[in-house]
């Protein structure tokens, strides 16, 4: 899989830009705030409908537009689709493929796979437990993109449930009776299991096949390091059958987490009527980084946090992969922050991958077998030198 040609227009500094790209290494070279991360920023956005630096989609948008619209064509098994996405702040986005509209943008998911290693990624070690959701979630969703409509599902019943959940809390304080409300509930209480359930089955199973690849690739980045892991926690751990969410342990069945999830949200109704929100789903998850026996957030060092979350995207490459569709690599602005060693493990899986995009200030921040195709970004033109 690799992208052969990305336009973009209006899209954060760019105006307009035209980029032919090739299989193999190419890099975008630049000083800071010549908009080259934006242009990978764009490829991402195909492949994830969301952005690795900003959570909404209004900075996407140039200053003084209305719109912006990002165009690729993808070649996979020598099969090219053409993919458009117009993204529009405070109305529903609209997207194309091969000049012909869809009824949802997240039907292009799919058609471009990528991994995406940028300096924002540190917040995966030492962020909050959602980034390490958003990470779980993300790639679900590259490796089936069906995933989207049932997070998107269980994402619209968290907010009708904790809705119930405040008003009923409003009225308990005000010593308001309300047995309606504790009937909705329920009812609700069964549409967050059959929704979390699918979400956290999923996220269990997808663990399960990260670990050891995660595993191998920080030995590898970092071989004078104590051994990682990782590991899902979920609230209803417990309520699950001993191997769920562990290699070699049995596949996780969303039936079996749905009965758990209701159990734990019975067990904990009292708790969620008096603080008025949902404390049991995949919302309330885990995912636990380790380094040796110690936790790596607030334990790691700077490298060691560097490391992980570098293991964390090469698992990621791996694994999808391993399911039968090699993605595009991009490494955004990241050899300037790695030391010798650990650009150079970088470098000896990039530079296997079918097409890696690289952008880096100063070329000589790039490995020498990385250099490939190199493209100036420079006053708002990018152009191949």
């Amino acid at each position: 899989m690799h992208v052969r040609h990305l336009q973009v227009v209006d899209f954060r500094s760019w105006e307009q830009a035209d980029l032919e790209l090739e299989p193999g290494a190419s890099v975008l070279v630049g000083r800071n705030g010549q908009g080259k991360t934006n242009l990978v920023e764009a490829i991402g956005y195909v492949a994830t409908l969301g952005s690795h630096r900003v959570a909404t989609d209004a900075p996407l948008v140039r200053i003084g537009a209305q719109q912006a619209i990002i165009r690729t064509a993808v070649v996979n098994d020598g099969r090219e689709l053409t993919v458009e996405l117009e993204i529009t702040p405070g109305k529903a986005n609209r997207a194309r493929i091969n000049r012909g509209p869809v009824p949802r943008p997240r039907d292009v998911l799919g058609i471009l796979r990528t991994v995406l290693f940028a300096p924002e990624d540190l917040a995966l070690v030492r962020g909050d437990p959602g980034e390490r959701r958003r990470f779980l979630d993300d790639l679900l969703v590259l490796r089936a993109p069906r995933f989207a409509g049932v997070r998107a599902d269980y994402d619209r019943v968290l907010k009708q449930r904790n809705a119930l959940l405040k008003s009923a809390a409003t009225n308990r304080r005000a010593r308001r009776s309300d047995p309606d409300a504790l009937v909705t509930l329920e009812v609700w209480d069964g549409h967050l299991a059959t929704h979390g359930a699918q979400l956290l089955a999923a996220r269990l199973d997808l663990v399960a096949d990260l670990d050891p690849l995660a595993a191998a690739a920080y030995a590898g980045v970092a071989p004078e390091s104590r051994p990682a892991r990782v590991h899902y926690r979920s609230k209803i751990e417990d309520l699950l059958p001993e191997g769920y969410g562990k290699e070699g342990g049995q596949r996780a069945d969303p039936e079996v987490v749905a009965d758990a999830l209701l159990a734990e949200m019975a067990r904990r109704r009292d708790q969620e009527l008096e603080r008025g929100v949902s404390l049991v789903g995949p919302h309330r998850d885990e995912l636990d980084l380790v380094l040796g026996d110690a936790p790596a957030k607030g334990y790691a060092s700077h490298g060691e946090s560097w490391s992980f979350a570098l293991a964390l995207r090469l698992g990621s490459y791996e694994l999808l992969r391993a399911d039968g569709t090699e993605p595009v690599l991009v490494l955004d602005d990241v050899f300037a922050e790695l030391d010798r060693l650990r650009r150079q493990r970088l470098a000896e899986v990039a530079v296997a991958a079918e097409q890696v995009l690289v952008t880096a200030a100063v070329e000589e921040d790039v490995p020498s077998e990385l250099r490939g195709t190199r493209y100036a970004v420079v006053d708002g033109t990018v152009r191949r030198v």
